[in-house]
């Protein structure tokens, strides 16, 4: 805790309160108000909560000014060069990176939990065919909780450990059945052989009458995706998920909530929106109607993967994410035109004035939308491969929580601005009005 102190003062009544500070090791301080309420009946309001730390985290560090994310310290650009996929899964959940000994063991738990219940696979046929799978996987992770009894008590610390286990080693099996049910495809099972990625990709394209194996290329840019997807601080899925957790629900509740908030077209869909703007403009002439259209404020038409929330810079992981599309295009032999397009777009767009004055560089859905279309997947998948990755984040962040003592359920509170207290009307006195619909139209 930081000696130093901030002091509030009311203008009308000259009273002042002083609160503590509480320092980062990166990035901001922030003023401890958890008292603020009982010294000084006052609220805040922060819409978006743009303002507000809803905890204190050691997991991931953002800087959106000079395009820093580190995972425990560790830089992306380091992580997805010279880390997998599970190496990074350990220290997201234990701190740091693992040595020899533990990144064996850690591989073996992940990769002998990765099958599910049978009965599981009969739960899949109470779904339509046509259901989109982020609605399948809400139904699944959370009925998770329903076969999996012995991992449920979160106060117990081996248990929080393998439902941890269980969730990243299982939501990449029910994302590939997720997949092959929609494409009225058999059930694939997982493999001990493969890596993480191999295994992945292998139960959402392999067939009885065809194994498939992963190119190192493809499985590389996978397991990169997966890295550069798997935290991003206090976003809203991980919000969500926190928020759920702080209820002392099962881990598999809070992560299918993490999950159904995800599925948000503002958050977890974007790269698909990008794919279907590149689709929209078409061809490479067509750019700079769009790009017109994208400065008119008065046109709907969005540039999408361009600019971000967090980063006011370059997003770092959108420089990952170009070698590899690249690496996958020519491992693959794919032309594909969106990929020419794309960059086009992103060389245009760079050199134009609006964009550079309002910092709107491309960011990670820039790409990985492109590289998750040349490795076959359809768009409807795309926020799937989000939350299979993000689960470790989610996980890491609810087990970070769980495990603080000063942890209390979340209750954010709220600036009433609603009717005052009135009488209730005898049905016959109520006035008339017009019907509630048509009120909504008229504004």
């Amino acid at each position: 805790m930081s000696t130093d102190t901030f002091t509030l003062t009311d203008n009308q009544t000259g009273a002042s309160w002083t609160f503590p500070v509480v320092a980062g090791t990166q990035g901001p301080d922030a003023i401890d108000i958890r008292t603020l309420y009982a010294e000084t009946g006052y609220l805040t309001l922060d819409p978006g909560f743009s303002s507000t730390a809803s905890c204190a985290s050691a997991i991931t560090f953002i800087d959106g000014d000079k395009g820093i994310l580190q995972y425990r310290g560790y830089d992306i650009r380091d992580l997805a060069e010279h880390a997998t996929f599970l190496e990074v899964a350990y220290a997201l959940l234990y701190g740091d990176l693992p040595n020899l000994e533990e990144k064996r063991k850690f591989e073996k738990d992940i990769t002998h939990h990765t099958m599910v219940h049978e009965q599981i696979h009969s739960f899949f046929r109470g779904f339509r065919r046509d259901a989109h799978p982020m609605a399948v996987m809400c139904g699944v992770v959370g009925a998770l909780s329903a076969f999996y009894h012995d991992s449920l008590d979160i106060r117990d610390s081996r248990q929080r450990e393998i439902s941890a286990h269980r969730l990243i080693a299982k939501i990449p099996t029910l994302a590939a059945m997720s997949l092959k049910y929609m494409l009225g495809q058999p059930f694939v099972y997982p493999r001990n052989d493969l890596n993480y990625a191999e295994n992945f990709l292998r139960m959402c394209f392999s067939v009885p009458a065809e194994d498939y194996r992963a190119s190192a290329a493809m499985a590389r840019a996978m397991d990169k995706i997966l890295i550069l997807h798997a935290d991003h601080e206090q976003n809203a899925s991980t919000s969500t998920v926190r928020l759920a957790g702080s209820s002392q629900a099962n881990p598999f509740a809070c992560i299918a909530s993490g999950i159904a908030s995800l599925w948000g077209p503002a958050h977890g869909g974007a790269n698909q929106a990008v794919l279907n703007m590149l689709q929209e403009i078409g061809h490479v002439k067509n750019i700079s109607t769009f790009l017109a259209k994208a400065k008119d404020k008065d046109d709907p038409f969005r540039l999408m993967g361009f600019g971000h929330r967090v980063y006011k810079n370059y997003d770092p992981r959108a420089a990952v994410l170009k070698s590899s599309c690249d690496a996958v295009l020519d491992e693959l032999g794919v032309a594909d035109p969106l990929l020419d397009l794309a960059r086009e777009l992103e060389r245009i767009a760079l050199e134009d004035e609006y964009f550079i004055d309002r910092k709107l560089f491309p960011n990670v859905d820039f790409y990985s939308g492109i590289i998750l279309k040349a490795l076959g997947f359809p768009s409807e998948m795309f926020t799937v491969l989000f939350a299979v990755a993000r689960t470790v984040g989610w996980i890491s962040q609810w087990k970070e929580m769980v495990e603080q003592p000063d942890h209390r359920i979340g209750r954010p509170r709220q600036v009433y601005i609603g009717q005052t207290c009135r009488p209730v009307l005898p049905l016959a006195e109520r006035p008339q009005r017009k019907p509630q619909a048509i009120r909504q139209q008229e504004g």
